[in-house]
């Protein structure tokens, strides 16, 4: 029979993730309170020393306090954010007040009080998170911003509370357009969800008329298109893109290009049985990246040049969303975008003109 922790501690690199999870905990927990003041919600935002100090304190007198008509309370201390490596995380005070709120948690009794902890983000190497794995109830929400499996499932989660369904398209697209924003993620969601009649199906065409490019910018949708192999969207996107903004050929060329990049070396390694798309992206990609990693000198930072510093779940949705094009193809492709922004240069005054028919000639044959 499993022993009853003295109070639950949920944690994660997402303080929207974890704060969510958190009301849902302590909804459960104060149903079972009958008595509106012997629930209670603390803050444990921390902006400095001093401040970690307060709410240490004054979560001590909250749990310490007994009911006037006794009955059992919970306790909540919701954005604890001082267990992060963080100046004020790392401070020696700050590690001193840690020591101090395990104390007061070992000495809980959850029979008269219920304790809930949700804290964001959190260095899971200090002395405190890890007592606090080894003797809480404890859970850790999802992963780092960039894990896009964790973002996925907060998709396609919140689309089933709704009562609606995506399409993997859709997934895929949502997540390039908007990015780790998980709240604006779950706004999306409801937004899209509102937006689609009854029992439709959400797809990438609703996605891109009404999602923002949070993530990539202004001009994801020609990108988008255009790799999709589609001249009918990649047309409208051009014309859309050079009405809102006439000066659009070379940010729409470079954005382009970069995914043009990525592709390539995605292509490379494929061809050469070195990585291979899977489920969860990219798989193979971190054997790949020791054996070929030390090449890319001076792109370090994450950058289209150095498909080593892209997230591996995204490289493979991105890769897999449409039919890869060869290698050739992808060559053929980088060709075209210098000859196009030459052409530019040229006709200063038709750059549309001039995309237009880089679209054709790439997608009509």
């Amino acid at each position: 029979m499993a022993s009853v922790r003295n109070f639950t501690f949920i944690c994660g690199a997402d303080d929207f993730l974890v704060g969510r999870l958190g009301a849902e905990r302590f909804a459960a927990l104060a149903a079972e309170v009958t008595d509106e003041f012997s629930r209670e919600v603390l803050s444990g935002f921390a902006n400095n020393v001093s401040e970690v100090e307060s709410a240490v304190n004054r979560f001590r007198e909250t749990v310490q306090t007994v009911p006037m008509f006794g009955g059992r309370r919970v306790v909540w201390l919701k954005d604890v954010n001082f267990l992060a490596d963080t100046v004020t995380g790392r401070a020696e005070s700050t590690l001193k007040l840690a020591e101090d709120l395990q104390q007061i948690l070992a000495q809980v009794n959850p029979a008269d009080t219920a304790v809930l902890v949700t804290a964001a983000p959190v260095d899971r190497r200090r002395a405190f998170p890890k007592w606090c794995e080894k003797n809480a109830d404890f859970a850790l929400v999802g992963g780092g911003e960039d894990d896009g499996a964790t973002l996925e499932s907060v998709v396609l989660a919140e689309a089933r509370a709704l009562g609606v369904e995506f399409s993997p398209d859709a997934v895929r697209l949502l997540l390039a357009k908007v990015g780790s924003n998980t709240r604006l993620l779950v706004e999306e969601v409801h937004k899209l969800a509102t937006y689609a009649a009854e029992g439709e199906r959400i797809e990438d065409r609703h996605v891109m008329e009404l999602t923002p490019n949070v993530a990539e910018g202004d001009f994801f949708e020609a990108a988008e298109a255009f790799f999709s192999g589609d001249l009918k969207w990649t047309l409208a996107a051009l014309e859309r893109q050079f009405f809102a903004e006439p000066n659009a050929a070379r940010p729409i060329i470079s954005a382009m290009q970069n995914r043009n990049r990525i592709l390539l070396q995605v292509r490379a390694l494929l061809d050469a049985g070195e990585v291979r798309l899977g489920p969860r992206g990219l798989d193979g990609l971190p054997k790949a990246a020791e054996t070929y990693g030390a090449k890319f000198t001076g792109a370090t930072e994450k950058s289209s040049f150095n498909l080593f510093t892209q997230n591996p779940w995204y490289v493979g949705k991105l890769a897999s969303s449409a039919k890869l094009p060869s290698l050739r193809r992808l060559i053929d492709n980088q060709q075209e975008f210098i000859a196009t922004f030459e052409e530019v240069v040229r006709r200063p005054h038709e750059p549309e003109e001039v995309l237009r028919e880089m679209a054709v000639r790439c997608l009509a044959s």
